[in-house]
């Protein structure tokens, strides 16, 4: 019957059936651990543990001693709470009882060493384990992407004798949690020639990669084999697929997907708000904003970000302003630097900069580059010197070898015809010798991505691609120069 109750998820009848028996044995206790640990009830899963541990101690009781299938499913409870030193301890109870050769209890314990990022003792276990499986791989290298550590992913991952689907999802996710959109995408792309087909948590870790490279061609042909394999259901995948056309800029078939949802949580109206935003669809994207309200989903701090941009973005500055206040009052949402800097951005667009200066100075949080780099910028197009000279004093402090601050500055100078000052900054940036970070730039052509980086010759179809640019330079130049005859003539003539 316990067993029955874990199945349907039903942790209060279970638990009150256990505590009905007026005896219970290791088997049963084992049942209710597992019902615990299966339904993420990890903490009442340890407390059980350790009745049963005390009982094995107590005289006058029948003591319930653990058995080795006691021993995984507490340890998956102490690694969903993250207990480390609980954990360890359970490990040398463990290999005191000899239950370290079993390998659903190895696998358990290099699962919770992985999660509570301690490689080095989940490698222990891996070496002295006699059958590893692809459940013990699988481990290891989300221990290693879950740090930030692709390279020895990597190493492990060419290392596997087999590979499941959980094994290519683990290395596309850990690529674009640190950003290397492209190495996602060529993980990607070998599960497909390996034969493995992508499963829906696979399309929803690659999509974002996807989004970020702007490989619209893959991202469509995921939309069609999602459509063929009846993905659509998931209101997940769907979110993933309107982010993606959004940041890829096709607006309209991200609207269009978005419009099919039957079930449309917070995170697709957030997706889609920051979709118009983002493009400079401001109105379209307030007004969908309302039809969120009007449909009762509560917004997050995600669907403000939105809002906040698309007021930015079509000039309603005095609604930004009342959202703004709206979210902390009406909404209880703490504003993060995120909302900060769109309100900045809000101000700064307005030509308030004695205000947007003073919203910076008022943070509760400490303001960083980005929120000074737009004020400066700002500074710039309305043309406000002290507060632009403030704003890079602050910069200074941040990032000293940023040279586009310095740049941004200098051009504040010259656009006032102070030339002492851009002068002054040049002989800066020469006596602290600041490098110019290269421009970078991505383009998808027949499926591949390719990068572009600011005078790297090393590709080897950079001599074509260079002589293009040329061809396409002198036919603009020539362009220009018949506007200003025409136009010269047209002077003549009236």
């Amino acid at each position: 019957m316990v067993d029955l109750c874990d199945n349907f998820g039903d942790v209060g009848y279970a638990t009150s059936l256990f505590e009905q028996l007026i005896e219970p044995n290791v088997f049963s206790c084992n049942a209710i651990i597992r019902t615990y640990t299966h339904n993420h009830q990890h903490s009442q899963a340890i407390t059980l543990f350790k009745q049963m541990l005390r009982s094995s101690n107590e005289s006058g009781k029948n003591p319930i001693f653990p058995n080795k299938f006691t021993y995984p499913f507490v340890i998956k409870s102490c690694s969903g709470l993250l207990w480390h030193c609980l954990g360890m301890q359970i490990h040398a109870q463990i290999c005191k009882f000899g239950f370290q050769s079993h390998s659903i209890t190895e696998n358990a314990l290099i699962d919770m060493y992985t999660k509570c990022d301690d490689l080095s003792n989940a490698y222990k276990v891996f070496e002295e384990m006699t059958d590893r499986d692809a459940v013990s791989w699988n481990s290891l290298v989300f221990g290693h992407a879950r740090l930030g550590q692709m390279e020895g992913a990597r190493e492990l991952f060419d290392e596997m004798p087999c590979r499941t689907i959980v094994s290519w999802t683990t290395m596309i996710t850990g690529y674009c949690r640190i950003g290397c959109y492209a190495d996602a995408l060529g993980i990607f792309r070998e599960m497909q020639m390996s034969g493995i087909e992508p499963d829906e948590i696979s399309v929803i870790s690659v999509l974002p990669a996807c989004a970020q490279l702007g490989a619209l061609e893959v991202g469509k042909w995921i939309h069609m084999y999602c459509d063929k394999n009846g993905f659509l259901q998931q209101t997940g995948i769907c979110n993933a697929l309107v982010e993606m056309y959004a940041k890829c800029g096709w607006v309209d078939e991200a609207r269009r997907l978005f419009d099919q949802l039957v079930e449309k949580d917070v995170i697709s109206w957030s997706t889609m708000i920051g979709g118009l935003a983002n493009h400079g669809k401001g109105y379209e994207a307030i007004e969908l904003f309302g039809d969120m309200q009007r449909a009762q989903v509560a917004p997050n701090g995600i669907t403000f970000l939105g809002v906040l941009s698309a007021c930015s973005h079509a000039g309603l500055w005095n609604e930004g302003l009342k959202y703004f206040e709206a979210m902390r009052v009406d909404y209880h949402i703490v504003p993060e630097i995120e909302h900060y800097g769109c309100l900045v951005d809000l101000l700064g667009r307005s030509g308030c900069l004695d205000r947007a200066l003073d919203t910076i100075l008022k943070m509760p949080i400490k303001p960083d580059s980005r929120i000074w780099n737009s004020l400066l910028s700002f500074c710039r197009i309305h043309k406000n010197l002290d507060i632009a000279v403030f704003a890079m004093e602050q910069l200074l402090e941040l990032e000293p070898e940023e040279s586009a601050n310095y740049v941004l500055l200098a051009n504040v100078y010259a656009d006032l015809g102070k030339w002492e000052g851009v002068s002054n900054i040049r002989k800066l940036i020469r006596n602290r010798r600041i490098k110019k970070t290269p421009g970078c730039s991505l383009i998808e052509v027949n499926n591949v991505v390719q990068e572009f980086v600011s005078g790297d010759h090393s590709k080897p179809f950079s001599q074509d691609v260079f002589w293009i640019l040329e061809i396409m330079t002198s036919h603009q130049t020539r362009s220009n120069d018949f506007v200003e005859f025409a136009q010269e003539d047209a002077g003549q003539v009236y």
